[in-house]
């Protein structure tokens, strides 16, 4: 997780039955999606579960492994990172 090197960021909007923004009910974070495009999306879910931060099992969804977890303001952050791995493979913790 070193510094430098591309990268990209996608911020996206809760939308309600309006199809429009709205604030969700509940609390911060609540319907908000991080997502950061990396070279290393299971290098992170194996630090993050190593200090004990609980993450979603990664998957391959959109060509990419997928790694989610929620930070205490309840915010959702999506690490990915491009693999040749089949379409909705989920990481079994050997390899990448």
């Amino acid at each position: 997780m070193g510094a430098g090197g591309p990268a990209a960021l996608t911020l996206q909007e809760f939308v309600g039955e309006s199809h429009g923004p709205v604030a969700p009910p509940g609390r911060l974070g609540e319907g908000v999606s991080v997502c950061l495009t990396c070279e290393g999306a299971l290098a992170i879910y194996r630090e993050v579960t190593l200090r004990g931060i609980a993450a979603d099992r990664p998957f391959v969804g959109n060509h990419m492994w997928v790694v989610g977890l929620t930070d205490p303001d309840g915010y959702r952050l999506f690490f990915e990172s491009v693999t040749d791995a089949p379409e909705d493979s989920v990481w079994s913790g050997d390899g990448d």
